[in-house]
């Protein structure tokens, strides 16, 4: 269908150029463009208005110059748009299977506008019932990371002792969440007394603990586990896996989410407990979203009913504008965001 040909302009977070170390706000700057909202002629593209910007730790790869077989970690380019996921509507479309409208997520640049060429990678919103921002996390990529790393990885079971480091985080939120549901006990780390709380008060884990307190991890987790963890749930890696390893039980199980404490680091810390996984036959999966997009529908058949029924607890950081996206994307990784963090840069 044709769109009216309006003008309007178009601010950009455009990124500077390769970074090492931790990332800086200036190695992203603002521009504005202007574009037309038309879809061209023939072209089975989607122009959409991008209203939420999710803020993911893995857009710390695509900042370095590593190359990799994955596009979704293959290196930013530099002059372009950062890009990441969003949710966004639809203002005009070249596409049979959307219309002026829709809602959709998926990845797209950091921008006020975008033309999409490939919208069949882009997922409809069936429920708008539900906050839109929700699809930059608990039913977006960290909704489908906490899930089928806890349910598809770990199969945790009735009675089970989990662990969850970066608890408070987009991810480890819902995966206490889950596997409280599922009759486990669950302990959280987080890095501020405010998130401890929120691990204990809002989200029903059994106990939590400030990771920055406690200058021996080892013994921190002999504490809240003496007979040992069942499951793991990776989000920091480095130091963290390495005191968590020899406090597993046999036949325990990790899944490796994400390791935000080795992102920035120029040489990575090493791992020196290697040797229990032998010992305590204990199975280590590394996995990332992507691999479960095709079987999504499984995540909203769960998760729903909780939101509806309100019985799960979701706490997001809300950034204003497209502006103070850097700073919102920055501040990941010091840890200053208090549960998902996400950028509205347009409301409906």
């Amino acid at each position: 269908m044709a769109g009216e040909e309006e003008t309007v302009s178009n601010k950009q977070v455009i990124f500077k150029g390769y970074v090492s170390g931790f990332p800086k706000e200036t190695d992203m700057y603002l521009t504005t463009t202007s574009t037309k909202l038309k879809v061209p002629e023939g072209s089975k593209a989607v122009f959409v208005k991008n209203l939420y910007l999710s803020c993911d730790p893995f857009l710390r790869f695509r900042m370095s110059n590593i190359p990799s077989e994955d596009p979704e970690f293959s290196p930013f380019q530099p002059g372009s748009p950062i890009y990441g996921f969003v949710v966004a509507k639809v203002v005009d479309s070249g596409h049979p299977d959307f219309k002026k409208g829709d809602l959709v997520w998926g990845l797209n640049g950091w921008e006020e506008y975008s033309l999409i060429t490939e919208p069949e990678r882009l997922f409809k919103i069936p429920h708008t019932d539900v906050p839109l921002s929700y699809y930059t996390g608990l039913l977006g990529m960290p909704g489908v990371s906490a899930y089928f790393g806890l349910i598809d990885i770990c199969s945790p079971k009735e009675g089970e002792r989990v662990y969850v480091s970066a608890a408070s985080g987009a991810v480890g939120q819902l995966v206490g969440q889950f596997a409280k549901w599922m009759g486990c006990y669950v302990v959280g780390s987080a890095g501020s007394k405010q998130k401890v709380e929120l691990l204990k008060n809002k989200f029903g884990f059994d106990e939590a603990f400030n990771y920055k307190e406690e200058h021996d991890w080892n013994a921190a987790l002999k504490r809240y586990f003496p007979e040992g963890i069942d499951i793991y749930y990776e989000n920091v890696g480095g130091k963290m896996l390495d005191a968590v390893l020899p406090n597993m039980r046999a036949h325990g199980r990790i899944a490796a989410c994400g390791m935000i404490s080795q992102y920035n680091l120029q040489q990575p810390e090493g791992v020196h407990n290697l040797a229990t996984i032998i010992s305590k036959r204990l199975r280590i999966q590394g996995f990332i979203a992507f691999d479960y997009f095709s079987q999504y529908s499984r995540l909203l058949d769960f998760v729903v009913p909780y939101i509806r029924e309100g019985k799960i607890t979701y706490v997001e950081d809300i950034t204003e504008g497209i502006e103070n996206a850097p700073a919102a994307l920055i501040g990941l990784y010091s840890g200053r965001n208090v549960g998902k963090q996400v950028v509205a840069i347009a409301h409906e």
